[in-house]
């Protein structure tokens, strides 16, 4: 009887999360929101008719955001790593504009470096803002989403790092991983209440995170000619974060559980399923 009861409520909550399928007067809520991937995930909601509320840690930008939204859009200032601070920050929503339908934690660092060159505040640094950041989103608006019990959606930015290995990303791999594997813990969780959560994993997008990104055991000298490096190479990419909104849009239209968005991220994904040895080894490379 407890089996065909689980298998009542998750066919219950598919049913519920089904009325995304039309985001026309949906709340999104954006964190991460002051450019890149969030600005553009912003933008893209937007032109469904969506409702945003846009946060970042630095308040112009998520300003910027909303003034380039043709409807409601609202920002605040917000550090994803604070949990304090996103608990008020859900708090706020809830009594300015409603209970969220949909929650996009994107908001993101960049480290590089092996586990050597990588020190242990900066480490933790990055778990604070790539996994406990989502962790703080999801611990802040999951509940009072339930509570309403109409569904809803959260999308988790993790990365095809998560699954790709390689030694000169360790913080930042490891940070993304875990967002992976959370990620799924809670799909499960959430499925009985008609909240879907989709892992959107994008490979070489070129974003502000790039040229920001620190590179660990470096002379300022040197690594500000790798953020350059770096920096040219992803242009010369030219995946735009607009083509990642419009996934992040589609999966949560769709329910869709985990996308990996660029072709690398899909060869990675795939090769990490059918020959994890060979991704061992190739983390062996040194890539950057």
């Amino acid at each position: 009887m407890g089996l065909l009861k689980d298998f009542r409520s998750w066919r219950h909550g598919t049913r519920t999360r089904r009325r995304l399928r039309d985001l026309t007067g949906s709340l999104v809520v954006v964190t991460g929101a002051g450019s890149g991937i969030g600005r553009e995930t912003a933008l893209a909601f937007a032109a469904q008719g969506a409702v945003l509320v846009l946060c970042d840690v630095d308040l112009e930008s998520a300003q910027d955001t909303a003034a380039l939204i043709d409807g409601p859009a609202h920002s605040y200032q917000v550090d994803v790593a604070d949990e304090e601070a996103v608990i008020r920050f859900a708090a706020t929503v809830s009594a300015n504009h409603g209970i969220p339908d949909i929650v996009v934690n994107n908001a993101g660092i960049g480290y590089s470096g092996t586990f050597a060159d990588t020190p242990q505040d900066q480490f933790e640094r990055v778990m604070n803002v790539n996994f406990w950041g989502v962790v703080h989103g999801c611990r802040a608006f999951s509940p009072m989403m339930i509570e309403r019990g109409t569904g809803g959606h959260v999308v988790n930015l993790s990365s095809a790092a998560a699954y790709t290995p390689q030694k000169t990303l360790t913080a930042y791999s490891t940070s993304k991983a875990a967002v992976f594997m959370f990620s799924d813990c809670l799909r499960a969780e959430l499925l009985p209440h008609g909240i879907g959560v989709s892992t959107i994993c994008p490979g070489l997008v070129h974003t502000n995170i790039v040229k920001n990104t620190e590179f660990g055991g470096t002379t300022a000298e040197e690594q500000t000619r790798l953020q350059t490096r770096a920096d040219n190479l992803y242009r010369r990419r030219n995946f735009t974060p607009d083509r990642v909104a419009t996934a992040v849009v589609k999966a949560v239209r769709s329910n869709k559980a985990v996308v990996p968005v660029t072709p690398e991220a899909k060869i990675g994904r795939a090769l990490s399923r059918l020959s994890p040895g060979a991704m061992r080894v190739g983390a062996r490379l040194k890539v950057t």
